[in-house]
């Protein structure tokens, strides 16, 4: 019997061994992560890397990948062993959020299990099986990228056999370095910029989808398709694109025009150009407490979003209003002019209101008096335009109303949309006439003057505005202006022009 035991031992010990064996050779054949890269296609300035990891539970014992051109090789991304050293330990790629919820409570993330990667990659936990890394990937990122063909190369270790044993996986993904930038030629001649009033630039852009349009400084103006300047069968290169110089750019601002693809590679045109300096007006305004108890009270019932101290404090609360609340009815309309129509909707120069005198010009300086004490300084970026009381406001030009009703400091307030960045603002109104989305032709009665908002009496003030931002509607009154400086830049391309209405 005991002979029987001792011979059942070895043999035990030998099968053991040998399954033992068995389940090592066969962890030793596991397969490793699965890798999956859907971006990039092709990089320029800018791309993104969207890479896809599959495997167990989301372990991993690390993740290197590298971008390698031309025999040399960069860094990407980095996910080290949990204990930075040589044995198989398993690390939990999830362990950047994990990193994050540590630096959202205050507490270091350690720094053996933290990813390595530039700033901007996220890699993050989807399912339980599936992680996505996410990286900033072009020339921005990486200047050592030419223009060519380049591989992102991946290598994704995960732990088998509890841990005792790897299994890898090395991948590869081939994509295209682009960074030629778009094409660019103006076509249109003869550019004269008034300080503070607009110009137009016709030019060609390829590809033409690419984002183009008029540099100001740091201002841009979009271009649009020429085809809704009435081009009939256009040439999609060619473009058209309202600029100002603003009242407040110095006179010698660069002006350019830029296009930029969808890579992030950008181009850029120089032409000529002459700018004429103008004499913007001073002016005085006194302030009084019966002016503060007619408008203070009044806007701040209607704009109960806006917040002042002490309601009671005329002065202080009026101050506050021509300041805070003048900014952010600007903010406004400078968001709003980012909406415009793509086409031009007006026809023939823009008509001043009849009958009309002019009270305060474009960009008057002026400075407010309080018991003969300087206690603001704005700039007026608009025409006070007076006749009678609640006289009708006509629309100066064919467009679409996309604001009527309150506006802070305007008052009641409308403002018509005339397509590619043209707009026009009529405030103060005692009444509005139409409503958001009207289609209104040149004369349309859009409401009557008034005294809301910030206005000392009844009286229209009227501006045009270009991308949201205020420029003098001298020039858009003038029917030479808008002949020379625009309908005959369009001839000169070939745009066929709507034809002005008898005014």
């Amino acid at each position: 019997m005991r002979k029987s035991i001792l011979i059942i031992i070895p043999v035990v010990l030998i099968a053991a061994a040998a399954g033992t064996a068995v389940i090592w050779e066969q962890a030793g054949r596991a397969p490793g992560p699965t890798i999956v890269i859907s971006e990039p296609g092709t990089v320029g300035r800018v791309g993104e890397l969207v890479l896809v990891v599959e495997t167990p539970r989301g372990e991993l014992n690390s993740l290197e990948v590298a971008l390698e051109q031309n025999g040399a090789s960069v860094p990407v991304f980095s996910l080290p062993r949990a204990d930075g050293g040589d044995e198989d330990v398993v690390a939990d790629a999830a362990a950047e959020a994990d990193a994050d919820a540590a630096a959202d409570a205050d507490a270091p993330a350690d720094a053996d299990t933290a990813p390595v990667g530039a700033a901007g990659a996220a890699l993050e936990r989807e399912g339980a099986n599936r992680l996505v890394l996410r990286q900033p990937l072009g020339r921005n990122r990486y200047e050592s990228l030419v223009q060519g063909p380049a591989t992102i190369a991946v290598t994704a270790t995960r732990p088998v056999l509890f841990g005792y044993r790897e299994a890898t996986t090395n991948f590869e993904h081939e994509f295209e370095v682009n960074l030629r930038p778009p094409l660019l030629g103006v076509q249109s001649q003869f550019h004269y910029i008034n300080h503070g009033g607009a110009e137009v630039v016709v030019y060609r852009v390829t590809p033409p989808d690419a984002v183009s349009g008029v540099r100001v400084g740091e201002q841009e103006y979009p271009g649009y398709p020429a085809a809704g300047a009435g081009i009939e069968g256009a040439d999609p290169s060619l473009h058209v694109a309202f600029f100002a110089l603003l009242w407040n750019q110095p006179i010698e601002t660069p002006i350019a025009v830029f296009a930029r693809d969808a890579l992030g590679n950008e181009g850029t045109a120089t032409f000529a150009y002459r700018t004429f300096a103008q004499q913007f007006r001073e002016s005085r305004i006194n302030l009084s407490d019966g002016f503060f108890r007619n408008v203070v009270p009044a806007i701040l019932q209607n704009s109960p979003d806006f917040r002042v101290d002490d309601p009671s404090d005329l002065l202080a609360s009026y101050l506050s209003i021509n300041r805070d609340m003048r900014v952010e009815n600007d903010a406004y309309i400078t968001e709003l002019g980012r909406t415009a129509s793509p086409e031009i909707l007006w026809q023939g120069p823009f008509k001043q209101l009849i009958n009309t005198a002019v009270q305060s010009g474009f960009a008057d300086q002026r400075d407010y008096y309080y018991e003969g004490e300087v206690v603001d300084h704005q700039t007026h970026l608009g025409f006070d335009l007076a006749s009678t009381a609640a006289a009708p406001v006509l629309a100066a030009n064919r467009g679409r109303v996309v604001h009527a009703g309150w506006l802070g400091i305007y008052g009641n307030c409308v403002i018509l949309d005339h397509g590619m960045g043209l707009q026009s603002l009529y405030a103060h109104l005692s009444s509005i006439d139409v409503i958001d989305g009207d289609m209104v032709e040149l004369d349309d009665q859009l409401g009557r003057s008034g005294a809301t908002g910030l206005a000392g009496g009844d009286h229209l003030h009227f501006t045009m505005l270009l991308n949201g931002n205020a420029v003098t509607p001298i020039d858009w009154w003038s029917a030479q202006w808008v002949e020379d400086r625009i309908l005959r830049k369009f001839r000169e391309a070939g745009v066929t022009v709507p034809e002005p209405e008898d005014q």
